[in-house]
């Protein structure tokens, strides 16, 4: 649902983004929108730790061989095989 919004904005910021949305061929009323989804979407995201990009890659590729261990008894598992066996 849309609702409206009366902003209060220094005339010469009107005039260059209504320059910006013509060249662009968008209404002033989009662009004011995509900027505020954009804020909206950074505070979303500097909630979430960011992955970098070999991570994502990464992601799912593994299968957990026991999901019920900790990370630390897999670990500890391997190193016991490895150095004891």
């Amino acid at each position: 649902m849309q609702t409206k919004l009366t902003l209060t904005v220094y005339q010469n910021v009107i005039e260059l983004v209504n320059e910006y949305a013509k060249r662009n061929q968008r209404s002033l009323s989009n662009v004011i929108e995509e900027y505020l989804k954009s804020l909206s979407e950074d505070i979303s995201t500097k909630s979430k730790p960011q992955l970098s990009r070999i991570v994502k890659e990464l992601k799912g590729s593994v299968k957990d061989p026991d999901p019920s261990k900790s990370y630390k008894e897999v670990l500890a598992d391997v190193l016991i095989e490895k150095h004891l066996k």
